[in-house]
């Protein structure tokens, strides 16, 4: 048999390595800086950039896409060359992948501390962006797939069945959850509205986590487990039932992220039911993984690589049996919107993704580099640092959630909340975010270490360059299924069939949940009391945005007593349907601020008046002694850019928002009418008009009026909050 040589593409292998180590550190240290801000809220006092709204998505987004999604492209090029025995497809692919991704990358760093968001877990990047994203992925999924047909192996191995999973998932999720008009160059909103947006969002949100944080790894882990202890997977019989069950599973389970909800009880049920069903499928997946290393278990003790993976697939397991006890509505009712989500997402971050990428990297660069690792000693001492910032990072996290909705659930035997305060219970877990700011510290450093180990191994080791190899030519089966051959080792060889049955598999939950939400308007019934927010509530609800109060804030309340009470009357679907996009929130740092513009002609929660607002966003301490929110003063001194308002009413009548033309004519007319009315009410605290008073002297001709300021459409839609609906006017119809 003819054997052809070739050459292995490790410069790219080295690239994407090399960038994830990168920007791995980047996105940690951001995060890092984020856990200290629950510490220190004033820290980056007046600097819009770096406050902590807009510092939060800009840490999620680097670790997720920039530091793990680096990984699974360093993973899957390196991976995928030695699997199919060839070159990949293309050279200039490869690298317009790498070089698009970095980009796309720098154009978030830069995007989201200037506050342009579309406020949507994970999916936070402006429209011109996810295009980009999109063609991207689209470049990565061609080079991926005709490598697949030019491979000198025959079948294709399970990691290259996750592979095919993702690249075909990710772009389903992203494409139909990025679905926005444009406003301007960088401000769309939402297709969706409400209940059909936030399902939308965590059918997407959930399953970046199962597409892009999991299957990817999953491959990665049957791959590079097996290669560092030098032994065959446990079982190829488990690895096609955690395969299509896992992905089949997966994509039903988003709405367990919005139970007790205004979503839909079907939808929130079936949510619960396959997010139960996943248990199965992901512990396959992490005892095919584990018990891939017997035999080997000696060699745990001595090497790191092994360490590191272990403690991933464990982490693995932890969270993949977490998350479906999570989905259990008994369990939701007490874990959501606490810190105990943040626990749960970390466990799998930190050791699932963070740990099987050291792994991977503590065991690629040698081998690349043809030298050994610089210091054992160090992988150990990071290993043992890194788990040691885990457990402390973890461990708070969960008390402080458990203490949460302990205290937010309490009543006195008069009936009224044992903590009324929703700051009481703020001040009860400090000492908890003490705990998680030093159990990140030590994951920080932990990574320090690798880099410092890392560069130290490549300047001792040559050159990174292609890999010569050689493997026969693939020589083609003209007939359908061999005598004797079983269905899944046909379907191993034929890339396409497998591909369209991977599509068919995710497609299917996604259809039966999303498109009944969006179709049939019995889901989503109207109340009559609910108008479109006016020009100037429509203005500060996109600075609300900008801002990311979303982040610590939620606008849902669920139909339990505590709520009610704490908040005022749980939500409902009809509420939100002029929402592009949905603003429900996922962690409840601050108080909920559904009925918040209700509470001003409450009597019970003091009142919340204008110049009380301005005054909380001035300086959060002055009204509310032992907050940890930080002020946001330049929403105070900024001018109110209105140039686009009419823009935005027009988006927003084609996506179905009743504005006439109207009052689309008028909106100027409107916003002045409604600023100035904000003014007057703050004009006539004392202490506002004074400094004000004094501004216009110092300032002279280029002195800003009130009423054109950023602060008053903030304060018109924290007052509009709410004030739709109440218990007397909630009939739906």
């Amino acid at each position: 048999m003819e054997m052809q040589q070739f050459y292995y593409d490790n410069k790219i292998v080295k690239k994407f390595l090399y960038a994830s180590i990168l920007f791995g550190v980047v996105g940690m240290l951001v995060g890092l800086t984020v856990a200290f801000m629950f510490l220190f809220p004033n820290m980056t006092d007046g600097i819009p950039w770096l406050s902590f709204g807009r510092l939060r998505p800009l840490h999620t987004n680097a670790v997720i896409f920039a530091f793990v999604g680096n990984a699974i492209f360093a993973g899957v090029y390196y991976s995928l060359q030695r699997l199919l025995k060839t070159r990949m497809y293309s050279d200039v692919l490869s690298n317009i992948n790498f070089w698009g991704w970095q980009l796309i990358i720098v154009a978030a760093a830069i995007t989201l501390p200037l506050g342009y968001t579309t406020s949507k877990e994970y999916a936070e990047l402006e429209w011109p962006i996810d295009i980009a994203i999109a063609l991207i992925w689209v470049v990565f999924g061609i080079n991926m797939i005709m490598t697949i047909l030019r491979r000198r192996e025959r079948h294709l191995y399970v990691a290259i069945w996750f592979y095919i999973a993702t690249f075909v998932t990710v772009a389903v999720l992203h494409i139909f959850n990025s679905l926005e008009l444009p406003v301007s160059a960088l401000k769309s909103y939402s297709v969706y509205a409400g209940v059909q947006d936030a399902l939308v969002q965590w059918w997407y949100g959930h399953n970046a986590v199962a597409f892009f944080l999991t299957t990817p790894f999953l491959g990665l882990m049957y791959y590079f487990v097996p290669k560092a202890a030098n032994r065959p997977v446990y079982s190829y019989r488990l690895s096609i039932i955690h395969f299509w069950s896992l992905i089949f599973i997966y994509i039903w389970a988003g709405p367990h992220h919005l139970l007790y909800s205004a979503l839909p009880d079907w939808a929130q049920n079936l949510g619960v039911v396959f997010s139960i069903m996943l248990i199965a499928p992901s512990w396959g997946g992490m005892i095919n993984g584990l018990l891939t290393l017997r035999g080997v278990w000696d060699k745990v003790r001595t090497e790191p690589v092994l360490k590191f993976f272990v403690v991933a697939i464990t982490g693995y397991g932890m969270a993949t049996f977490e998350g479906p006890m999570l989905s259990l509505k008994n369990v939701n009712a007490i874990a959501h919107f606490t810190d105990w989500i943040v626990a749960h997402v970390h466990v799998g971050a930190l050791a699932w993704n963070g740990f099987l990428t050291f792994g991977m990297i503590y065991w690629l660069i040698p081998r690349m580099t043809k030298t050994k690792l610089y210091s054992t000693a160090l992988a150990n001492f990071h290993f043992w640092i890194g788990t040691l910032g885990i457990i402390l990072y973890a461990l708070p996290m969960y008390v402080a959630g458990f203490t949460q909705a302990s205290m937010w659930k309490q009543f006195k035997p008069d009936g009224t909340l044992q903590y009324g305060n929703f700051l009481e219970t703020v001040t009860e877990i400090m000492p908890m975010y003490l705990m998680r700011a030093i159990g990140g510290t030590l994951f920080v450093i932990g990574l320090l270490v690798l880099v410092y180990n890392i560069i130290r191994t490549v300047m001792a080791g040559q050159k990174v360059e292609d890999e010569l190899a050689e493997a026969p030519a693939l020589t083609k089966i003209t007939s359908g299924r061999l005598k004797g051959e079983k269905f899944h080792p046909w379907l191993e060889r034929r890339p396409i069939q497998l591909t369209i049955l991977a599509t068919i598999a995710i497609l299917i939950g996604g259809i039966l949940q999303i498109v009944p939400t969006i179709m049939v308007k019995s889901n989503i019934p109207t109340i009559s009391s609910v108008k479109p927010y006016t020009p100037l509530e429509l203005e500060g609800r996109d600075i609300y945005i900008r801002e990311g109060c979303n982040n610590c804030h939620s606008q849902m309340v669920r139909p339990f007593r505590s709520e009610v009470v704490r908040y005022g009357e749980y939500s409902k679907a009809g509420e939100f349907v002029y929402d592009h996009p949905f603003l429900w929130g996922s962690k409840r740092t601050g108080p909920d601020l559904a009925r918040e513009g209700a509470k001003s002609s409450n009597p019970f929660y003091g009142g919340r008046s204008d110049d009380w607002h301005f005054n909380h966003l001035w300086d959060p301490q002055s009204t509310s002694s032992g907050s940890i929110m930080p002020g946001y003063k330049w929403t105070i001194r900024n001018t109110l850019d209105k140039s686009d308002i009419q823009d935005k009413m027009k988006v927003m009548q084609s996506l179905g928002v009743p504005y006439t033309d109207a009052e689309v004519e008028k909106a100027m007319d409107s916003i002045e009418k409604q600023a100035s009315k904000i003014e007057e009410n703050l004009l006539k605290n004392k202490d506002i008009r004074k400094s004000f008073d004094e501004q216009k002297k110092i300032q002279g001709k280029d002195f800003v009026p009130v009423k054109d300021r950023e602060i008053v459409a903030l304060i018109a839609y924290l007052q509009r909050l709410g004030t739709d609906i109440t218990k007397q006017d909630n009939t739906n119809k």
